[in-house]
């Protein structure tokens, strides 16, 4: 499998060239789904962090880690377990456990209402702050890449700040145990993300794959150190599909590497719960109109939560 052509965009280019920022996301996005940042701002010393504190957790023993599972919770916060998740059509669980971290809104906020409460495990200590520090800088990041997005769409470069303020964001800390015995092909089973945007850390650990246009699966090849971001569900639908939403994967390592443990950190950037979803104007019209209803945020995260077993 050939890898996936997507040259990395130098994010500070928001700033200095919006115009190219937006043709340079444009393209990425249009060809592939995916973008590569290579100058995303992540301060080191934030992700060194959250990463030492990540490995900590799942080296935690399962029993401790149980503690932080909640029943009912629709795996938004906390501890998912694993062998949990089954991707929406697929026949059996992914290889991974991850842990959930959101956003913390002061009380009595009513977009707080729908949103669960963080954990913070107390076996490991700084995990608060360390993973508090990256969920805002990735928060931050990805308001920089919306500006650019907007500016592609023909949209005022604010355009996402306000649909986006408050909105249920997750950062999820992933852990893919080695790899034993004749496993499933897979870590994780092909599919599309819920969110507007997706930010990847941790990419440059070999098996992302993604989907192309001419229906082959690619390695998604990030350097060392750069950022990946891909189009989630509640964007492609915004756009009446212009910006597709692209099925991707983890395949199993190769046989040098399937004695070490894979950890990833994607941060799902959601609109806030009460945003109507509907095809921008720009996007469709007499001849291209909306295949899918105006939807709610909040109704198409729970939609699509069902579909993959979190009901």
């Amino acid at each position: 499998m050939t890898a996936a052509d997507i040259d990395p965009i130098l994010l500070d280019l928001v700033e200095r060239d919006p115009a190219a920022a937006a043709a340079a996301f444009g393209d990425a996005f249009g060809r592939t789904g995916f973008a590569i940042v290579a100058d995303h701002g992540i301060p080191d010393d934030v992700v060194v962090r959250a990463m030492l504190a990540t490995r900590a957790l799942f080296a935690l023993p399962d029993a401790v880690k149980d503690r932080y599972v909640v029943p009912g919770g629709r795996g938004q916060r906390g501890l998912t377990p694993f062998g949990t998740e089954v991707a929406k059509g697929a026949t059996r669980s992914d290889l991974k456990e991850f842990w959930h971290v959101g956003r913390d809104l002061a009380p009595g906020n009513p977009l707080g209402i729908a949103m669960a409460t963080n954990l913070w495990p107390a076996e490991v200590p700084g995990f608060r702050e360390a993973v508090s520090a990256l969920y805002s800088a990735f928060d931050t990041v990805g308001q920089r890449i919306l500006r650019a997005i907007a500016l592609h769409l023909g949209l005022a470069a604010d355009f996402f700040v306000e649909p986006t303020r408050n909105g249920d964001s997750i950062l999820r800390l992933l852990h893919y145990p080695p790899v034993e015995g004749q496993p499933a092909a897979t870590r994780a089973e092909a599919h599309e993300d819920i969110d507007v945007i997706t930010l990847l850390l941790g990419a440059e650990e070999a098996g992302l794959q993604l989907l192309s246009r001419d229906g082959e699966w690619r390695d998604v090849a990030a350097p060392p150190g750069t950022l990946v971001c891909n189009i989630g569900d509640m964007l492609a639908r915004l756009t009446n599909l212009r910006l597709p939403s692209t099925s991707h994967r983890v395949v199993n390592p190769m046989p040098e590497r399937a004695r070490y443990a894979r950890y990833s950190t994607p941060f799902f950037l959601h609109f806030r719960a009460d945003y109507l979803i509907e095809a921008l104007p720009g996007c469709c019209g007499p001849d291209d109109p909306p295949p899918l209803p105006p939807i709610t945020a909040g109704d198409l995260l729970a939609e699509r939560l069902r579909e993959i077993g979190f009901a």
